[in-house]
């Protein structure tokens, strides 16, 4: 059963075309602002080279976010990663927004 957790307020989401890292239950979330896209929010940390994604860059465009490491870049929607040399996904979550909250399903 997923749980719904709040993450941030509305105040802390980031820019359009940015990434913030937020705590969330003992793990890193990041939360990405895709500008009339939305919000969307991932594991921040690379399931290749356990980098933070959230310092990475943001293309709205095509709905990615590239870990500054080493450049692979992860779909924001699926987790997939689009790009070598990452090859596991990483872990998307359902965010709703509520009042002045922002709370994914975990």
């Amino acid at each position: 059963m997923m749980a719904k957790v709040r993450v941030c307020g509305a105040g802390d989401v980031p820019e359009p075309g940015e990434a913030k890292r937020f705590p969330v239950d003992g793990r890193l979330v990041a939360v990405v602002n895709l500008g009339d896209e939305g919000l969307r929010a991932i594991d921040a940390i690379c399931s290749h080279a356990k980098y933070f994604l959230d310092e990475g860059e943001v293309d709205p465009d095509f709905e990615t976010v590239e870990c500054p490491k080493h450049g692979s870049t992860f779909d924001l929607n699926s987790g997939k990663p689009r790009s070598l040399p990452a090859t596991e996904p990483v872990d998307v979550f359902p965010i709703t927004t509520e009042d002045d909250d922002i709370y994914i399903e975990v």
